[in-house]
């Protein structure tokens, strides 16, 4: 309808700021907005704004930032800190999916190509929008936010590999032998990789360091290198999303990542603006209605199947209940990635139209309803856990692989190991005092453990994590956390479990403290204040000429 770009980029741009508010106040991921103003504006109902080049520009350059910011944050430390649970959920959600996904498309009528096209894009879950949820509700550092993390980055490799094999054998014909096919694929992705890996070592480490002294000129770098990543893939018979992906690889190593990485976060997210609108824009919603009962079919496997298998899996590897289906909500949606996949089988003429909008209509469907899964899990929880308990085993040994056995009592426990919980518990463990710790950051745990504490891996939050605490033998239970929600919960898991000793908790203002004083808890710790408190005294006693008291020291 109008044929002037820049109109265009102005009515999607200010479309899009009017959806994504209305999918906010809805608490819904702004990618479904964006695909829902992308069908507004389409063919199929307004057709005010056509397919143009610029608009598909700015759409595959947004797709190359996105692998590209995949392969920077790619950290295999994640996947060593929660251990072989990663790999193990990873692998078996992507390998049960695939496989019932495709017994399910089958049984459908699709023809195989189009089964295993469908099946493979239910797998893949969506980094963004997991992790998002999970830091807004700060979930991502505790024990199920790791797991999740963990085996996202799993299937961001698994995504790359099947891109890989997609783009590399499907771009040739009937006729073509597929030994030779694999040699090629297999001498290309050799030189990729060596390529990658000396320019790792020889190269980009003092580029990066000269760059560095311009943020604008570093950011400039890290877009050109994108990009350029996205053209070498394409040139050597791969994908542009497999290059950009390697690209950013090679400086993941670097210790400039999370500042390039924080800085393209902006500029991905606008240039995928145009991708998922595009996307929306090429859907025929009269073709849509014919997919309906597909989509709801699907849909449902992947609500319900894929949290089932990847708490049957952690509950098998020895993890609470609990841990396991907090983890598993996390994957009941598919990706951005799926979406791409999609686009990919398209371009390469594996798929048809139609079964690009089954596999958008899938994920808006299974996004939007995931969403709020995520936002209400632990409500979801509560309801649901007297049903929960063949998930696990009688002895959940991955979270209780130390058991409590003081028979002599403890004196403190404490509750978390932040930077004011460490100090604390140093001058505790320094005086002689019985303490015990307890921290749902695996990496703390571990560091703490080495350094000789008494120390064991748990979620606060969790009732039944708390009833398995040596409450009984315990004087006091000190909480160093000032998450207001977290405390909440740790005071009715005391109280469900009868704990008869006494509680203190750190906040960090004074109408919090009043708030915990009149729910019961004994000593509230304000730790800037009690600080600021102690320095006075001190500076006061120096000049007085006195001795400082010992007693009441802040920690």
């Amino acid at each position: 309808m109008f044929e002037n770009t820049f109109v265009q980029i102005g009515i999607i741009l200010g479309l899009a700021v009017i959806g994504g508010g209305i999918a906010q106040r809805l608490r819904q991921p702004l990618i479904v907005a964006f695909i829902a103003v992308g069908i507004l504006l389409g063919p199929s109902v307004s057709g005010m704004v056509a397919h143009s080049s610029e608009v598909e520009l700015f759409a595959r350059l947004g797709i190359a930032l996105l692998l590209f910011i995949v392969g920077l944050k790619l950290d295999l430390h994640i996947i060593r800190t929660v251990g072989p649970v990663a790999l193990a959920s990873g692998l078996g959600q992507v390998v049960f999916t695939s496989v019932i996904g495709y017994l399910i498309a089958v049984t459908l009528g699709m023809a195989p190509v189009t089964a295993l096209y469908v099946a493979v894009a239910l797998t893949f879950s969506s980094t963004i929008i997991i992790v998002k949820l999970l830091t807004d509700k700060r979930e991502v550092d505790s024990l199920h936010g790791r797991i999740a993390v963990g085996f996202l980055i799993v299937q961001d490799i698994v995504v790359v590999l099947v891109m890989i094999g997609l783009t590399a054998f499907g771009q040739g014909g009937d006729d073509v032998d597929l030994g030779w096919e694999a040699l090629q694929v297999l001498v290309k992705g050799a030189f990729m990789l060596v390529a990658v890996a000396l320019l790792m070592r020889y190269v980009l480490p003092n580029v990066l360091h000269r760059l560095a002294h311009s943020s604008e000129l570093l950011m400039l770098f890290a877009i050109a290198w994108a990009v350029l990543g996205a053209v070498a893939g394409d040139a050597l018979g791969f994908s542009r999303e497999v290059g950009a992906f390697l690209a950013g690889v090679s400086i993941a190593s670097t210790p400039y990542r999370e500042q390039v990485a924080a800085r393209l976060v902006s500029l991905r997210d606008f240039l995928l603006l145009f991708f998922f609108i595009e996307l929306g824009a090429t859907l025929d919603l009269s073709s849509l209605g014919a997919q309906v009962g597909s989509a709801i079919v699907l849909s449902v496997f992947v609500l319900v199947g894929n949290p089932l298998i990847v708490m049957a899996i952690m509950g098998v590897m020895g993890y609470r209940k609990r841990t396991g289906f907090l983890a598993g909500l996390t994957v009941a949606q598919i990706s951005e990635f799926s979406l791409i996949l999609a686009a990919l089988g398209l371009s390469l003429g594996h798929l048809e139209q139609e079964t690009v909008g089954l596999i958008t209509l899938v994920g808006l469907i299974t996004i939007s309803v995931s969403t709020y899964m995520i936002l209400y899990s632990h409500a979801i929880y509560e309801r649901l856990a007297p049903w929960l308990t063949l998930f696990e085993r009688r002895v959940p040994h991955r979270e209780l692989d130390a058991p409590f056995d003081i028979k002599e009592g403890v004196d403190i426990l404490l509750v978390g190991l932040g930077r004011y919980g460490a100090a604390l518990a140093a001058n505790l463990r320094d005086r002689g005092c019985r303490l015990l710790v307890v921290d749902f950051d695996p990496t703390t745990v571990l560091k703490h453990d080495r350094d000789g504490y008494y120390v064991h891996y748990g979620d606060a939050e969790d009732p039944e994590f708390v009833a398995t605490l040596p409450l009984e033998h315990t004087r006091w239970v000190v909480s160093t956390v000032r998450d207001q929600t977290i405390n909440r919960m740790l005071l009715h898991g005391l109280k469900q479990s009868n704990y008869p000793g006494r509680v203190a908790i750190a906040t960090s203002s004074e109408r919090h403290a009043q708030d915990l004083r009149d729910a019961g808890v004994d000593l509230v710790l304000i730790p800037y204040a009690d600080a600021a408190k102690e320095a006075s005294e001190w500076l006061l006693s120096e000049l007085d000429g006195s001795v400082a008291p010992e007693t009441g020291r802040a920690l």
